[in-house]
Parts: C-alpha cells; structure tokens; sequence
C-alpha cells in the first residue's frame, strides 16, 4: 500500500502523554514490519473511528477515511531517554492540522490502543521459536 500525505504548519502544538505499553506495542509492530517485509511503517486501521494510523520511526500521524492524504494529527516527538524504566509513560508532541483535530485527541487515546491490540492480536509471527535452558533440578 502506498499512501502521499499532505499537511500545512499545525495550528497548535501540545505536549502529551502515551502509555508505555501503548507506546512500547506501537513500535513493536513497526519492528515486525521491518523485519518481515521491510516496510519502513505499518498501518494501522481505527475502524471504531473511521481512521488511519501510520506509524514509521519518527512519528504516528492519523488521516480521516474522508480526506485520507491529509494528516489530521501527528505525534512526534517521543522522548524515549527521558523515562527509566519500559513502563513508564512516554512524553511527545501532538500537532494539529485542521480544526476538527482538536476534539480528536481524546477519542484517539482511547481507540488507538485498541486497534494496536486487535492488530497484534491478528498477526502471525513467522520466526523460529528457541527454547533456552535454564540451569535447575534434574530429577
């Protein structure tokens, strides 16, 4: 799938907060795409929500089905160094590109997890499972 994405200068610029296993997921279905396809981002349909995210290296940006070149949202801006530990919230950058985007955020955190899991859930991984042993009682 290809897919050309326009945006202007956002119209406002917040800075937020994802959880880490939100986080910590996202990126690890953009690790599998990589590694199995070498795509450079992965898709990931909203269908609650009628919308698209597409996640690469830098940034998820999210597009409406309606107006679907056109970035509605952009998280950018991850902080990955400035948490301790993989289960800590992440700090990042939301732009905004169109009015409408505002009342967005709220509807995105709660959803975007969801289809993250019910990605995941869907995926076959196609490597080759290792048992690795660990010293203990024989008996």
């Amino acid at each position: 799938m290809e897919l050309k994405l326009y945006r202007e200068d956002p119209i406002l610029r917040e800075t937020r907060h994802l959880p880490a296993d939100t986080y910590n997921l996202a990126h690890l279905l953009l690790a599998r795409a990589i590694r199995s396809s070498g795509k450079p981002c992965v898709f990931v349909p909203i269908r609650s929500m009628q919308y698209l995210a597409v996640i690469d290296q830098e940034e998820i940006v999210f597009v409406d089905r309606e107006r679907p070149s056109q970035v509605q949202i952009a998280w950018q801006a991850f902080r990955r160094q400035a948490r301790n530990a993989l289960d800590e919230r992440i700090e990042f950058e939301a732009a905004f590109y169109t009015d409408g985007s505002l009342q967005l955020m709220t509807r995105l955190m709660g959803e975007f997890p969801k289809a993250l899991q019910a990605m995941a859930g869907k995926e076959r991984i196609e490597e080759p499972a290792a048992v690795l042993p660990f010293p203990g009682r024989q008996g």
